[in-house]
């Protein structure tokens, strides 16, 4: 086994030790701690790349989880997972409803400004040149959002901001 692999099983078992130990000290109720375990085991099949699975135990912590803050992390990893799997309309419904209960999600805006990105670029291989531009000023305006809330983050977005003049000063 890789090394990598290995420290990633570490990480992931560290993770899952630690998480079960704040669930026995805090004071939470029996549903919050469900709800928690889900998530945890979302999060921790979607690392190792079993999408479906993670996917199964998120719906189910959402089924559960009141909190809009909590719930907000819910709706971005299926989010993530729907990007990642190619499903662009999906993953942008998951990110807008994560955006919807928590505004200071950069990394929802950022994912958004990318997909409207790469929507962009194909419109513009398709020579679609009013649609590319339409997408692109969409994912600007993610963008400047994310970079608005993490300043130090989101480099590359901020030098395209900056070659393709939408970055405001």
């Amino acid at each position: 086994m890789p090394q990598s692999k290995k420290n990633d099983n570490f990480i992931d078992k560290t993770f899952t030790v630690l998480a079960d130990i704040i669930l026995r000290i805090l004071p939470t109720t029996k549903e919050e701690k469900k709800a928690f375990c889900y998530y945890r085991d979302g999060m921790s099949a979607q690392s190792e790349g079993e999408y479906a699975e993670a996917l199964e135990n998120y719906y189910e912590a959402l089924k559960i989880e009141e909190d809009p803050f909590d719930r907000s992390y819910i709706l971005y990893n299926i989010g993530l997972i729907y990007a990642s799997n190619g499903e662009h309309i999906k993953a942008l419904e998951y990110y807008h409803q994560a955006l919807e209960l928590n505004r200071q999600l950069p990394q929802a805006f950022n994912n958004i400004a990318i997909i409207y990105h790469y929507q962009g670029i194909k419109a513009a291989d398709e020579e679609k040149f009013d649609i590319s531009k339409s997408l692109f000023d969409k994912a600007a305006e993610y963008w400047l959002q994310a970079i608005h809330l993490a300043p130090n983050n989101y480099i590359e977005a901020q030098n395209w901001l900056k070659t393709t003049g939408r970055l405001l000063s």
